[in-house]
């Protein structure tokens, strides 16, 4: 037989109860404009994440609808990113190698959606939306900003495709390293690009205890159109 102690049994029986702030009314604005609201939160990662709070898994799609996903970092965002490109009503911007998987993606379907989720804070935002290509300008602004040798590494690679061995990328990181050395830049990869994704829809979440989430949806129909939002159950 096994004994049950009389503690247990009163934890056992005893009915969960729903305190106050459990069910408080959204905390996330209705009147909120999304860019203003993404910026908020992203103030407040960067206060907490202990690394890349920029951090963001960016979704793609093949022509035929396959997905794949990644980590990348976000390197520009708001109401007016991507102007220099015609992007209306603002976006968010990264950059990549077009030669990698991501990149064979986008040149067949420039639909793509990204996640932020900053763990300490109990939060995500989740984008959907169009992608356009910044201009070589900007492009060439960015890639140059980076360190010397973070641009021999991405000058270096083909990303995505077969390495036969380890060694060959090392030997064509030291041979570019040495061309490049004394000018303290590499030129930019014709394949080397970003994008800016104009959202459809951005949808915030945030923990609740009790699984009684917190998530509300902004969308719209465009770039130039205004903001509708409503709840979503969790």
């Amino acid at each position: 037989m096994v004994h049950v102690s009389t503690k247990v049994l009163e934890c056992m029986s005893t009915p969960e109860t729903l305190n106050a702030a459990q069910l408080a009314g959204s905390q996330i604005p209705a009147d909120a404009e999304p860019f203003a609201l993404f910026d908020a939160w992203m103030a407040e990662a960067q206060r907490s994440e202990l690394n890349d709070a920029n951090a963001m898994a960016l979704a793609t799609a093949t022509a035929q609808a396959a997905p794949s996903v990644r980590m990348v970092l976000l390197k520009g965002h708001g109401r007016e990113e991507g102007a220099e490109c015609g992007v209306v009503g603002g976006g968010f911007t990264f950059f990549t190698n077009m030669g990698s998987r991501k990149g064979t993606d986008l040149a067949a379907n420039q639909q793509a959606a990204i996640l932020f989720h900053w763990k300490s804070l109990r939060r995500q935002i989740r984008v959907e939306g169009e992608l356009t290509e910044v201009s070589s300008q900007r492009a060439d602004a960015y890639f140059h900003s980076r360190p010397y040798k973070s641009q021999v590494g991405s000058a270096a690679s083909e990303q995505s495709r077969p390495l036969p061995e380890r060694q060959t990328y090392l030997d064509r990181v030291q041979e570019l390293w040495a061309a490049h050395e004394a000018d303290g830049e590499v030129p930019r990869p014709d394949h080397w690009t970003g994008f800016t994704l104009s959202p459809r829809r951005i949808e915030f979440w945030m923990d609740r205890a009790n699984r009684l989430h917190d998530r509300r949806v902004f969308t719209r129909e465009s770039g130039a159109a205004p903001w509708s939002n409503t709840l979503l159950y969790p």
